[in-house]
């Protein structure tokens, strides 16, 4: 799996799980309205929306986005590692119990660990924290990508979603160029089974789609899907914006509130590579229903 390139001190930190000295790293005081990302690997891991002045040393938040931070006893069993949940990269250690914030968490991450992303149109990082940025919808088709198990499954509930101009079938998430489904299956270049989605906004929302997703396949599972067990079959959600990051966030929300232990990934937009033609609508070519990919109303 290919990663940032890294400086040595960001690999002692992210790699080696060394930690940065206190007040040193430049995100301890700033503010910002947008995304911190991992700097080994881009993942989404937290809002600013979430950040706060702990005056501990380090950047302090108290949630985290959903998905994208594990927790990982520490060999000593006094502390609890935080790392991002798609490299692995060491992000810092999260606390609890100090009462600084209502949520009553603090996650503590070293600055060498995330890197800031703003939000489009804010160039000012002294905005307050309410500061809204507009959006106008586009005309044109926009795109979305799901994994979730077998993408023959999912490209078949899709195809016939009114405002779904097209689909296809293919791989994401993984390192080398187009990878073929041997390779895949292999396990050799960390691609998952990936539906790209091509719809027109104004008749079907993102929202909409990302719903139909949470209620296809199972959000609960982590070694697969159903009978279909391997790397490639994992859930996860490949986002291009912060918009549909938020949309993403706010469902796996509702879910867990309803008390389904979602394990879907949240990983940033990659390069998607189409499947061979015969994977290409398979189960309409072919006559058949899915066998895996069953829907489960959960909004």
């Amino acid at each position: 799996m290919k990663f940032n390139t890294l400086t040595s001190e960001e690999e002692r930190v992210i790699v080696n799980k060394g930690t940065e000295p206190p007040f040193s790293g430049e995100y301890v005081d700033f503010v910002g309205i947008g995304t911190y990302v991992c700097r080994r690997c881009n993942a989404p891991l937290y809002r600013s929306a979430d950040k706060f002045s702990s005056q501990c040393g380090w950047p302090s938040f108290d949630d985290e986005i959903p998905g994208a931070v594990k927790r990982v006893p520490d060999p000593d069993g006094s502390r609890t590692e935080i790392i991002c949940a798609f490299c692995g990269g060491h992000l810092g250690h999260v606390f609890r119990g100090e009462n600084l914030t209502s949520k009553d968490t603090r996650h503590c991450v070293n600055s060498l660990s995330i890197k800031f992303v703003p939000d489009a149109g804010i160039t000012n990082p002294e905005h307050s924290a309410s500061a809204t940025v507009s959006t106008v919808s586009s005309p044109e088709p926009m795109k979305a990508w799901f994994s979730g198990g077998c993408f023959w499954g999912m490209e078949y509930h899709f195809q016939n979603i009114p405002g779904v101009i097209g689909t296809r079938v293919g791989y994401m998430g993984g390192h080398g160029e187009k990878p073929t489904y041997e390779e895949v299956c292999s396990h050799s270049t960390g691609h998952l089974e990936t539906l790209e989605v091509t719809y027109d906004p104004h008749l079907v929302s993102y929202e909409d789609l990302a719903k139909l997703f949470f209620e296809i396949h199972d959000p609960t599972q982590s070694d697969g899907q159903g009978p279909d067990i391997g790397e490639q079959y994992l859930s996860a959600i490949f986002t291009s914006d912060k918009a549909q990051l938020e949309i993403i966030g706010k469902l796996i929300g509702i879910l867990r509130g309803k008390g389904l232990n979602v394990v879907t990934q949240i990983r940033p937009q990659t390069t998607f590579w189409p499947a061979e033609e015969y994977h290409q609508h398979y189960y309409a070519k072919n006559g058949k229903q899915p066998y895996c990919h069953i829907r489960v109303r959960r909004f």
